[in-house]
Parts: structure tokens; sequence; C-alpha cells
């Protein structure tokens, strides 16, 4: 099952899912999808992505459950980075990390076509960072944050964190701990809207960036905060 041949489709059908998700945020940064629609072309492409084996297997034997696990974990992984894109090298800056530490778990398992991939990102986002902050001279977009969201939410899928020496249950809370932060971020954001009675794809001022500069401190601080919150936790996965 660890054979290059499917590793191969795997590849190519989280080739085929980025630029479905690029296209997706490049529509709704010309056009402004309505929410619903946007959130539908965003399913299309996680179902797509799932249909073609890149799927969480762990605890889900039943096909079907692993089939919605999967696309409710990209969608959710995708929105969250979106959702955190509200600060100049916020999103870029924890994906790179998150990228970073995925690459190293897959390296230390063995599983090295998916740590290059990582790598990969990880070094895509670092190159575009200095032009994203603190000054912005070129920004994600929703493209940006559809696509680095999307590729993030695959790493977690594609490796096999659990082994012998790496118990089912430490493998589930491993992409988890990587992804603390931006998840943390989201489903504090998406209760507080619901609690408000807001639609919660509407944006506001509520997130940890934005109560970090209410504090007192400057965009510049809170995002290098975040950013070391989100490489503790990825470190913490690594031990």
């Amino acid at each position: 099952s660890h054979g290059l041949g499917r590793r191969g489709t795997q590849l190519a059908a989280v080739i085929a899912g980025a630029l479905g998700m690029l296209t997706v945020g490049w529509v709704d940064d010309r056009y402004e999808l309505r929410p619903s629609v946007k959130f539908a072309a965003q399913c299309l492409v996680a179902i797509l992505v799932t249909a073609s084996g890149v799927r969480i297997t762990l605890f889900v034997p039943n096909l079907v459950f692993s089939y919605a696990v999967t696309i409710l974990w990209i969608l959710t992984v995708t929105n969250a980075f979106n959702f955190m894109d509200n600060m100049n090298g916020l999103s870029a800056g924890v994906a790179a990390i998150a990228a970073l530490s995925f690459a190293l778990k897959a390296a230390a398992a063995g599983q090295y076509l998916v740590a290059s991939l990582g790598l990969l990102i990880t070094g895509a986002l670092a190159g575009f960072l200095p032009y994203n902050f603190p000054r912005a001279s070129v920004f994600l977009g929703d493209s940006g944050s559809h696509l680095v969201g999307y590729l993030v939410s695959v790493l977690a899928i594609l490796p096999h964190f659990y082994s012998a020496d790496n118990p089912a249950a430490l493998a589930v809370l491993n992409p988890l701990l990587i992804l603390a932060v931006p998840l943390g971020d989201l489903v504090w954001v998406v209760l507080l809207r619901w609690r408000m009675g807001q639609p919660f794809y509407v944006g506001d001022n509520n997130h940890l960036s934005h109560r970090l500069v209410k504090c007192g401190w400057s965009q510049t601080r809170a995002v290098v905060f975040l950013w070391l919150l989100t490489a503790i936790t990825g470190a913490v996965s690594l031990l």
C-alpha cells in the first residue's frame, strides 16, 4: 500500500485539488462569490480529492465515514487558513511553520515523498513572506489562502504517522497539535459569531490576532507571537 504508483496517483490528485482550490479562491477574489457558492465549490474540490484516494483511514474503517471525515477535514483546515488571513504574514507564516512540522514528522517516519512536498510548501511560503511581512507589497488573497490551507490539510492526511512506537491515538493528535493555532482560532471565531447571532462566514475583528492588538500589541508583535505558538505546538508534536 506504500507503493510509488499509489503515491503517484495521490500526488496527481493533490495537485489537481490544489488547482481547484486556487481557482475557487481566484474567482472569489475577482467576483466576490456568495458564501454558499464558494462553500459548494470547496466541497466539490474536497469530494474529488477524497474520491481519488487521498483519505483519512485511521479509526475510520467504514468507507462512507472515511469520505465524510476527510472532506470535513479539508474544508475545516482550508477555511481556518482563509479566516486567519487577517494580518500581514499571519496565515502564510503559520502555514510555513505547520508545513515544516509535517515535513519533519513525515521524514522521521520514512515518508520522504510527503516530506519533500512539505518542504516545497515551506520553501514557497518562506520566499513569499518577505513580500508580505511586516509590510505587504503582495497579498495571499482568497486564492492564496485557499491554496495554502488546502495543501496543509492534505499534508496531514498523506503521511502515516502511526507505527509500533507511535500509537494510533498519538497519530490523530499530531495534526491537531501542529494546527492547534489556526483550528483554535476558527473554533473560537465561529462559536463567538454563533453566540452573537451573526453568520459565521462574515468577517469580524474577533480573531486571536485582533484580540492581541486590542490588548495593545502591534500587529507585527501579534503575528510573531502566533508564529511562535505554532512553532511550539509543532515542536511538541515532534517529541
